[in-house]
């Protein structure tokens, strides 16, 4: 395991995400309205558009470029789109968020970006 000290989970805003750089990969992590913390690259299986800049609803973030939503507790994309994105799993001690970025879930790791997609 890997924990990388991030940000103080009050620092998060509720329904919104921070990025943090992680050995050269931009990572959201995102706080939900009812505080639970969820991290993933930041990067849409579509077209790799931002999520940190997404809106967040419930556990998901609608991508900011062509609205795809990705569920944030397994990085996958919510039928139709299909792809997902990198999950990192996350603990919270003393009130910090800390990333495993060892922990990245291989079965997240599928990018979509064809010349035909929108």
């Amino acid at each position: 395991m890997n924990w990388v000290k991030t940000f103080q989970t009050e620092d998060i805003p509720r329904q919104r995400a921070l990025v943090c750089k992680i050995e050269h990969t931009n990572v959201a992590i995102f706080r939900t309205i009812n505080d639970e913390i969820f991290a993933l690259e930041d990067r849409c299986p579509h077209r790799g558009g931002p999520l940190s800049q997404g809106i967040v609803f419930g556990q998901r973030v609608a991508c900011p470029l062509h609205d795809w939503v990705i569920a944030l507790d397994t990085g996958q994309a919510v039928a139709p789109d299909q792809g997902c994105s990198k999950k990192y799993d996350v603990k919270i001690e003393q009130g910090f968020v800390w990333i495993d970025f060892e922990s990245v879930h291989p079965e997240s790791s599928e990018f979509i970006a064809s010349a035909d997609s929108t």
